[in-house]
């Protein structure tokens, strides 16, 4: 099993995609990037604390590998724009990936350079690639907020559209119907 914690914009989103990756084991929410311990969704939604919305996922490196983890998080949010994801405004909304050892950072960094030399973003990614130093799990209604309210208007026109365009980009490799274990 291997640990890769990213920050894609909101995550009730981030969430919600990639828990449905076949190989993914878990994924949780919560705060990573700051300077306050144990942060709160309120600290964290002020912007002082330094935190970004954040979820870390417990994968099978034997079924999917961290580069097809990084290629999700590339189509499945905006990497151009700084401090936002659509209408999520604030430094808590940055991009970033978060990683674990070495061989994560050069993945990261490599895989990042390609989508720029092939344009496939029209504008600079401006995603920070910076060293795993902490997480702190959201609150539990935090947790699979898409599956217990996947009627709400955020969910309804935010969310389901990116599980339609995960579906789409990559059927095969989402699972129809899966269980997982929030921790």
């Amino acid at each position: 099993m291997e640990i890769a914690t990213l920050a894609g914009g909101c995550f009730w989103c981030t969430e919600a995609i990639f828990k449905r990756l076949k190989g993914v084991i878990s994924v949780t929410p919560g705060y990573s990037g700051g300077s306050t311990e144990n942060p709160t969704y309120e600290e964290v939604s002020s912007g002082r604390t330094g935190h970004a919305e954040t979820i870390q996922i417990e994968f099978d490196s034997t079924k999917i590998s961290f580069d097809k983890i990084l290629d999700v998080f590339w189509h499945t949010h905006n990497p151009t724009t700084l401090n936002m994801q659509g209408y999520d405004i604030g430094t808590q909304y940055r991009s970033i990936i978060f990683y674990h050892d070495e061989k994560q950072r050069e993945v990261a960094e490599k895989s990042k350079k390609e989508l720029e030399q092939w344009g496939v973003f029209k504008d600079k990614i401006v995603t920070q690639i910076v060293p795993f130093k902490n997480f702190y799990s959201a609150e539990e209604y935090h947790k699979d907020y898409f599956e217990k309210n996947s009627n709400a208007p955020y969910c309804t026109f935010v969310i389901t559209p990116k599980i339609q365009k995960l579906f789409e980009k990559y059927g095969d490799e989402v699972r129809q119907e899966f269980t997982y274990e929030t921790k």
